[in-house]
């Protein structure tokens, strides 16, 4: 049986915007999130709160889907991760995908078919 989740520190919560430019002043604006990077050809871009380790991600979709958040928790072993969850009967979405130089993504879902995510920054961006 696979062992259990070794977590790394971090979370970062997923939110969809229908305006990236739009999303991002708000969230700086408003809650004083500061931009760490955006990546235009993916529509997403991450501010960090000033809560330790939590940012915030915003993904442009042309139906933003409020309430939406999904939680995404670092792990230090996303294989690891997946064959634990896997060994746990939990439904997951797909295959691990990796951008490339920046980080590799699992998305799963609970018991109600919420929406989590597990993310493991590659060598380097951590």
């Amino acid at each position: 049986m696979a062992e259990p989740i070794n977590y790394a520190p971090g979370v970062t919560l997923s939110m969809s915007v229908s305006d990236m430019d739009r999303g991002i002043a708000w969230y700086e604006d408003v809650l004083g999130f500061k931009l760490l990077y955006r990546m235009d050809h993916l529509g997403w871009c991450e501010l960090e709160s000033s809560v330790k380790d939590v940012n915030v991600g915003l993904s442009v979709t042309e139906t933003p889907n409020p309430g939406g958040a999904v939680p995404t928790f670092g792990v230090a072993d996303i294989e690891a991760a997946k064959a634990w969850l896997e060994s746990r009967g939990v439904k997951i979405d797909g295959e691990v995908i990796q951008i490339e130089e920046m980080v590799r993504l699992l998305s799963f879902y609970d018991l109600d078919d919420n929406a989590l995510m597990f993310f493991q920054m590659l060598e380097g961006n951590d």
